[in-house]
């Protein structure tokens, strides 16, 4: 199987098992980034069950397009997609953080099947990944490589030199989502280390830039489809996100970053989670 196509409501429903997921095996862990994850999943719903060519069953597969977790805490996410999505059995996802679990705190490609590339080291994921679709494109093939930054990570001078190397290569091969939730684990963005206007640095840096809601299954698609046929540049989707999305007392706090949930928490966002429309 390479690239799959379903409707809206199904993504939809997909992403709200995603959300789940990810309360469910962090409270487990007692350790985990709940509200960059929760973010981030539309997003990487729309990716692994709509966009990227993919084949579970072979996951080196050589047509396959890479995907790089550039905001490597945010592998609870990662880990629900490629659960859901078949590369490994859904029932592992408990094992997060676990001793001798391949799902660690960060995501290692050597342990888990689907990832492409190991990352936490904030700033090396888009560095990679802009490398990646430099070798693709020295090699002439079509697959495409896209990066998930997350907004604090952009305060990394690594990133604006690999996005700099990306836009001199005319890496239309690369496309680089930064998901835009404002917050990061010391406080707002835009306190910590102003990246603002991100739109206008971005286009100044040479590449086709996208705006659109973070959490509209439709929009991220159409970005994404828009994204892919741009010729001569590569393109970033700046996706305006809710930080711990869907939970109603993890939305825009700072404090729920880094915070595994208690059991009675859980059980509050798990509830909501299932009542998300």
């Amino acid at each position: 199987m390479g690239v799959i196509f379903v409707d809206t409501l199904k993504l939809e429903a997909t992403a709200r098992q995603m959300r789940q997921e990810i309360i469910k095996m962090i409270t487990a862990a007692g350790s985990g980034h709940p509200g960059g994850s929760l973010s981030a999943a539309d997003i990487m719903t729309v990716l692994y069950f709509d966009k990227m060519n993919l084949r579970p069953d072979e996951p080196k597969w050589d047509g396959r397009d890479y995907f790089v977790l550039s905001k490597g805490h945010a592998a609870p996410a990662l880990y629900a997609a490629l659960a859901l999505r078949g590369f490994f059995p859904v029932e592992q996802l408990e094992t997060l953080r676990k001793l001798h679990s391949p799902l660690q705190g960060h995501p290692v490609s050597t342990k888990v099947p689907g990832v492409d590339v190991s990352t936490g080291s904030l700033g090396q994921g888009i560095s990679v990944a802009a490398g990646i679709a430099k070798g693709l494109k020295i090699d002439g093939k079509p697959n495409h490589v896209y990066a998930l930054l997350g907004d604090g990570e952009c305060q990394e001078g690594e990133v604006w030199e690999a996005l700099m190397f990306a836009a001199h290569y005319q890496l239309d091969n690369l496309t680089v989502i930064i998901d835009r939730n404002c917050l990061q684990i010391d406080g707002k963005v835009d306190e910590v280390m102003s990246i603002s206007p991100l739109d206008k640095k971005l286009d100044a840096f040479g590449f086709n830039v996208l705006m659109v809601n973070g959490h509209n299954i439709e929009s991220i698609g159409r970005a994404i489809d828009t994204a892919k046929a741009e010729k001569g540049r590569p393109t970033a989707i700046i996706a305006n996100t809710v930080k711990g999305r869907g939970v109603s007392f993890m939305e825009n706090q700072v404090g729920w970053h880094g915070n595994a949930p208690k059991p009675e928490e859980a059980a509050q966002a798990l509830q909501e989670l299932q009542d998300m429309r």
